[in-house]
């Protein structure tokens, strides 16, 4: 970021606002929260994301154009600024902060509403907001030999004045809060990375403080190759519709899964896994578009889609949550209410 006194923040969903980053959800059972750089909320791996500008000048659309497609040199995704009517990302110049919504959280807004905005405009800023964009964290909240000691009053009252106005929970969530070490799929502390704020010694206990950066870091780079891998396609497995669970397996780390069905008939139709295999579930439409995308809707860590579907053969993607390392069996099965 190239502005001390200028941060971006995290633009989340309600939903995701009341979860805390770290500590057990006691009253599910299920463990930690789990959010990091949001690994159920990458984009499919060889995505094309279509951007519509929502304002700004001609020299500034140009100028996000011409940084943020240096993601795709590492990342296996294709961006095209084309203004569609349906695009997935739409950006504003308000007044009103640096901020995206994270990944496919994107899909979650109104059309006519923006995903991502610059309240200023720089190289750093842009790669920054792209990050966040692809699905990744600020790097200052990475509990991986993290150095920063926090000089809070500091701190506090820098964020809470101009040209920020962050009040206490904004700067609590976006500052010190940390992700537990089971929720990141990613490196250890980054200090070079573009996803971390440029702030002065005069913030920290300890003196630690970061420069302007403009950059993406080695570790930004074979993040975006890690989570988006040139993975060579292989043809969809079709499942039947009524017919009970089709057994499959991730055998390696990062594998994707592709399944096809034939939807003869419109109406309500449930696609699900089984298991104790922690999965993400895509659905695309039968031109090819991003209709779905589940986590954890089903039973355990399972993923649930239940969508209205007209005729046409749609595709499943299945990928592991933790695409650095995880393996294992699933069943999948679609049905037809």
């Amino acid at each position: 970021m190239a502005q001390t006194d200028k941060v971006c923040f995290d633009r989340i969903l309600p939903g995701d606002l009341r979860k805390p980053l770290t500590g057990p959800m006691l009253s599910l059972g299920i463990g930690p929260t789990r959010a990091a750089f949001q690994i159920a909320k990458l984009w499919p791996n060889g995505s094309t994301l279509h951007f519509r500008f929502l304002g700004g000048t001609a020299a500034q659309q140009a100028q996000v154009q011409q940084y943020s497609v240096e993601w795709t040199q590492y990342a296996n995704l294709t961006f095209v600024f084309d203004n569609a009517v349906d695009a997935q990302i739409r950006i504003a110049f308000n007044d009103d902060g640096a901020w995206s919504y994270i990944g496919t959280d994107a899909l979650s807004i109104p059309a006519d509403q923006p995903t991502m905005n610059f309240g200023w405009l720089d190289q750093g800023v842009i790669l920054h907001e792209f990050g966040h964009m692809l699905g990744m964290i600020h790097e200052h909240q990475n509990p991986r030999d993290n150095p920063i000691e926090w000089n809070k009053p500091v701190v506090n009252t820098a964020l809470s004045g101009p040209p920020n106005f962050w009040n206490q929970t904004t700067i609590d969530h976006n500052l010190y809060e940390k992700y537990e070490t089971s929720q990141i799929n990613g490196s250890t502390f980054d200090p070079d990375s573009i996803m971390l704020y440029s702030f002065p010694a005069e913030w920290t206990l300890n003196g630690f403080h970061t420069d302007p950066n403009e950059q993406l870091s080695d570790l930004d780079r074979q993040f975006a190759e890690l989570v988006y891998p040139n993975a060579v396609p292989t043809a969809p497995v079709e499942l039947p519709v009524f017919e009970g669970a089709t057994q499959a397996e991730i055998g390696q780390p990062g594998e994707e899964d592709l399944f096809s069905f034939q939807a003869k008939r419109a109406g309500r139709y449930t696609v699900e896994t089984s298991g104790s295999t922690d999965v993400v579930m895509t659905l695309f439409g039968p031109t090819g578009d991003l209709l779905a995308q589940d986590d954890d809707s089903g039973t355990g860590r399972n993923a649930r889609i239940v969508s209205e579907l007209i005729p046409g053969t749609y595709t499943v993607q299945v990928r592991h949550y933790n695409t650095s390392n995880g393996t294992g069996t699933y069943g999948i099965k679609v049905e037809k209410e």
